[in-house]
């Protein structure tokens, strides 16, 4: 009985690790968007492989740098930041035609960094915190469309969270 129970086991889980994929498993997406923060805006880069477990699962890392004006208040007259990151995220897909839309989230460090400038004093601000996204998009043959809501913790009563829209491409990742 007990031989007869783990060769079934044995069968199941081959059987549900080895199906044919219709996607290739590695991608890489590299894409260019726009930062929204609080009261401003700036410009973004991404880079980010992935990995599919399956057709409708995948895994991946993303680096993103982003350099954003943001109005601070307060009689501050200019003020920029830079933020990069670096996350662990997945990917659900919904569908599996050449448009495929999908949902996920992602957590990782955040690097910030604020320069502000009033009047005739300028000050320097720098620190690293943990943060996460929830994200939509879609892919359409190589290319992907998402936005993401990046949610930081506010530092000095700054706040760091913002919005990310990015229209990009994937090399490999494609139909087998």
């Amino acid at each position: 009985m007990k031989k007869t129970l783990a060769i079934i086991l044995l069968t199941l889980s081959v059987s549900a690790v080895s199906y044919a994929q219709e996607y290739k498993p590695f991608q890489l997406y590299i894409g260019l968007g726009y930062a929204i923060p609080d009261g401003g805006g700036g410009v973004l880069f991404d880079i980010e492989p992935a990995y599919r477990i399956n057709d409708q699962l995948a895994v991946g890392l993303r680096y993103e740098a982003a350099v954003m004006a943001k109005n601070l208040g307060g009689g501050v007259e200019a003020s920029a930041s830079g933020v990069s990151s670096y996350t662990l995220n997945g990917r659900y897909y919904i569908g599996d035609s050449n448009f495929r839309p999908y949902v996920g989230a992602g957590f990782g460090i955040y690097s910030l960094g604020t320069v502000e400038v009033d009047g005739s004093t300028a000050s320097a601000d720098f620190g690293t915190k943990f943060g996460f996204y929830p994200r939509i998009g879609f892919d359409a043959g190589h290319f992907n469309i998402n936005i993401d809501y990046n949610i930081i913790p506010k530092e000095n009563d700054v706040k760091n969270s913002y919005i990310g829209i990015r229209v990009g491409a994937f090399l490999f990742g494609g139909k087998n």
